[in-house]
């Protein structure tokens, strides 16, 4: 199978919440609760018990190892249901600080150190 990610994903066992945004750019406030399996500066893939929408956009606030918290935008690209009845997402981040997103890099560098 050919790869398509353009960043290496990294192991990173968190939970965040999802607040869906509607097509106005206002959010839902209608949380859901979802553990991320893993990371890279592109994107996260995680599972969720609750049902999301492939092309939806989500706010999201990811607490990473630093005990900092980022903050992105990811859009939903694929979703693959698991053995276990949980669905297994792939997001892309859509909005995210340069800041942040070297956060993510620098994470990197450590785990493969």
């Amino acid at each position: 199978m050919e790869e398509k990610r353009h960043h290496k994903r990294l192991k990173l066992d968190v939970s965040i919440q999802l607040e869906r945004l509607t097509e106005d750019g206002t959010t839902t406030y209608d949380y859901t609760q979802v553990v991320i399996t893993d990371v890279s500066r592109g994107g996260i893939g995680f599972q969720s018990d609750e049902p999301l929408e492939v092309g939806g956009y989500y706010n999201t606030r990811i607490q990473i190892w630093t005990k900092e918290v980022i903050d992105a935008v990811i859009e939903i690209v694929r979703k693959q249901k698991m053995e276990d009845g949980t669905d297994k997402y792939g997001a892309t981040f859509i909005g995210m600080s340069d800041t942040d997103a070297i956060k993510i890099d620098i994470y990197q560098v450590f785990r493969e150190a």
